[in-house]
């Protein structure tokens, strides 16, 4: 009975350990192979705080990590919980940004769907859709 229990753990150990190895290896590549913190830094005109961006994204992944870990909860006063939810929104706007911009994503997918003069329509789109999305989930599912 006691052997059962140990695999059992040293399965859920190995499994956890190999989840984390691949979800983590997917991160550094998305970071590094696309170079995505650099690429935001010169969206945001600011190519002298590169380290700051990397440093910033490690202690989030970590924080967050923890705080999911451990099972931690913040009371915060509303409003102070709609201005992290703007600069978080805020980040992750400017991080897919700069994937888009290394990955070309939107000029090649215009070009080949034939709508190059209707590209910003297409962006326009795409950005309030997220922001709809969001919003809807947010207030749909927050409440």
């Amino acid at each position: 009975m006691m052997m059962h229990g140990f695999l059992q753990a040293s399965a859920y150990i190995f499994i956890g350990i190999a989840g984390g190895v691949a979800v983590g290896g997917g991160m550094v590549a998305f970071l590094v192979v696309l170079d995505v913190i650099p690429r935001l830094a010169q969206i945001a005109k600011s190519p002298n705080r590169i380290h700051g961006l990397e440093t910033a994204v490690v202690s989030g992944v970590m924080f967050f990590t923890l705080a999911d870990f451990f099972d931690w909860t913040f009371r915060l006063a509303p409003l102070s919980a709609v201005c992290i939810g703007l600069l978080a929104g805020c980040f992750v706007g400017m991080l897919a940004g700069a994937l888009t911009e290394v990955l070309n994503v939107f000029p090649i997918m215009a070009k080949r769907m034939g709508i190059g003069d209707y590209i910003i329509w297409l962006l326009m789109a795409m950005v309030f859709g997220k922001v709809a999305g969001s919003l809807f989930d947010w207030l749909w599912y927050s409440v």
